[in-house]
């Protein structure tokens, strides 16, 4: 699910979640104990996210969000906001290497990272939330909102266009387009560069960057977390849900 390997003060972080890293609660739950493992561990200074294959998430596992039907929402959507938040608060460093298509919560994921490479190629990056009806929760709209330029934000929420790789970097979603046989190298690179500031001086930063989105996001989740439930649970969401996989999803 979650392949973590350690190397020079380096921890590497790899979904391998069947063949798209689709997140179910199970996936979401695994990562969230996964960053705050690396959280609490002292020998790590970095950690570096990617994927596996062509795809470094796919987003969502809708067909088991609308199987599941109600109870199963209202535990996920909880869960995917815990998730987004020990990511986006790590104290330490978190490169992402999306190595492919990073759609919807892969791209949450992506723009969760102090720093962002992505892969030259086909995939695509975006967020298509609101083709598919779904709300974003609080926490990730926070993060959204604190790495998308704000020429950018509302265009690219709105529309819920992917973009390839060279327009993700024009944008402001990722910060580096490398060749795909370059991309662990240059990740590695990066890592070592970040471990090189001191911890304390970085994790004290970091936490002065982000501390704004992360308590706007728990304000706005007491006021906005029941209506965002409730819109990803309700039966009509998931039809229309239905009818975006039956005229997406390749057969």
């Amino acid at each position: 699910m979650i392949e973590r390997t350690d190397a020079d003060s380096i921890a590497t972080l790899r979904l391998a979640h069947g063949k798209a890293s689709a997140m179910d609660i199970e996936l979401v739950d695994g990562i969230a104990r996964a960053f705050a493992e690396v959280a609490a561990d002292e020998s790590i200074r970095v950690a570096i996210l990617t994927g596996t294959g062509s795809i470094f998430s796919a987003g969502v596992d809708l067909f088991r969000l609308t199987d599941g039907g109600r109870a199963y929402a209202e535990q996920f959507v909880p869960a995917l906001s815990r998730m987004l938040l020990e990511v986006f608060a790590l104290p330490k460093p978190l490169v992402v290497a999306a190595n492919g298509h990073a759609i919807a919560g892969g791209c949450i994921l992506t723009l969760a990272g102090d720093y962002r490479l992505m892969a030259q190629g086909n995939g695509r990056i975006g967020m298509p939330e609101l083709l598919v009806g779904v709300p974003f929760p609080p926490s990730v709209l926070e993060a959204v909102r604190f790495v998308v330029p704000p020429q950018h934000l509302q265009a690219l929420i709105y529309s819920g266009r992917t973009l390839p790789p060279d327009d993700a970097l024009r944008v402001g979603l990722v910060d580096e387009v490398v060749a795909i046989d370059e991309l662990p190298a240059r990740a590695s690179a990066v890592a070592r560069q970040l471990a090189s500031v001191p911890a304390q001086a970085f994790a004290a930063t970091k936490r002065q960057l982000r501390d704004a989105a992360i308590s706007r996001a728990k304000h706005y989740a007491a006021e906005f977390d029941g209506d965002v439930r409730e819109l990803w649970s309700a039966p009509e969401t998931h039809a229309h849900i239905r009818d975006y996989l039956a005229r997406t999803v390749k057969k």
